[in-house]
């Protein structure tokens, strides 16, 4: 039966069918295990409130506790954090990747920020940002960066060593191989390890907005934490329902700037690919102009 081919394929229409289906299947549950009133319900409404119940609430969650701008505080942190974990985390990875004595040395940091406990860095984030942004920021930067330097020196390692042997042979220096060679070659998989790393970031955040600061919205983990409080578990329901929808969105635009910049590897049209490569080459350009021009104005 073509259903249990292994790793057969299937069409568009029918993958959404299937997903479709099982949303379904999950709501059908929840409805049923809440249906009816009080006692009569198979889960205690003082437990699980009802589908309807929890969709009812959705406009009070939007109005009087700010939904919009509690999801724009938890992406500000998490993109400040993971992007400043990626722009430390990627050059030591490639570094890494490139020179097995730099690897060795970094090796106990990587190790350690990969299997340290995340709940334990809350208490270390305070003692040394305090509770406002900054410690948001930094716990994302400290949870995500050893897993960013690790993913890319792996990637930077599975390059074939053909292509080195190549690039020298053809007369490319050390630092040209590296900028132009394992680099290039390795980003494909270093962008999508990014674009995994940045989904299991954006859960992060709810740890870290345990405690809220007075410098602005407190972040969808606070609205967990004030619900939990207040005993609203219709609250505690739509922002577990909305962190993955939000994640998921982000995900599918991280993937189509993924499938357009590496069309090659993930088969996009190529759009951003094109453009980011007419840029390299006007840049070529201009730094010939200058290059040429320098030794001239040395000459006189």
């Amino acid at each position: 039966m073509s259903f249990f081919k292994i790793r057969g394929e299937a069409p568009r229409w029918e993958t959404l069918l299937y997903a479709a289906l099982c949303v379904a299947l999950c709501l059908g549950l929840w409805w049923y295990a809440t249906r009816g009133a009080g006692e009569e319900r198979i889960l205690s409404p003082a437990l699980v409130p009802s589908p309807a119940e929890t969709f009812a609430a959705f406009s009070e969650l939007w109005s009087e506790r700010a939904l919009a701008r509690n999801i724009g505080a938890s992406l500000r942190r998490v993109a400040l954090g993971f992007g400043l974990a990626a722009l430390v985390g990627v050059p030591l990875g490639v570094l890494c990747g490139c020179f097995t004595r730099l690897n060795a040395f970094f090796s106990p940091l990587s190790i350690f920020g990969r299997n340290i406990p995340i709940a334990a860095l809350i208490p270390l984030t305070f003692y040394f940002f305090g509770i406002g942004e900054m410690q948001k920021v930094m716990f994302i930067f400290i949870a995500c960066v050893a897993f960013v330097i690790s993913d890319t020196a792996r990637a930077v390692l599975d390059v074939g060593g053909e292509y080195i042997d190549t690039a020298y042979t053809l007369g490319a220096r050390r630092r040209e191989v590296i900028l132009k060679v394992l680099f290039p070659l390795a980003l494909p998989s270093i962008f999508n390890s990014l674009r995994l790393l940045f989904g299991i970031a954006f859960g992060y955040i709810m740890l870290a907005e345990v405690v809220k600061s007075t410098e602005g919205s407190g972040g969808l983990g606070d609205i967990i934490n004030i619900s939990q409080r207040r005993g609203t578990k219709e609250h505690i329901l739509l922002v577990l329902l909305i962190i993955p929808v939000v994640a998921l969105a982000l995900d599918k635009c991280l993937f189509w700037i993924q499938k357009e910049l590496f069309p090659h590897r993930y088969g996009g049209r190529g759009l951003l690919n094109r453009c980011v490569r007419a840029c390299i080459h006007r840049w070529e350009d201009l730094k010939g102009v200058f290059w040429r021009s320098g030794p001239q104005g040395d000459e006189r």
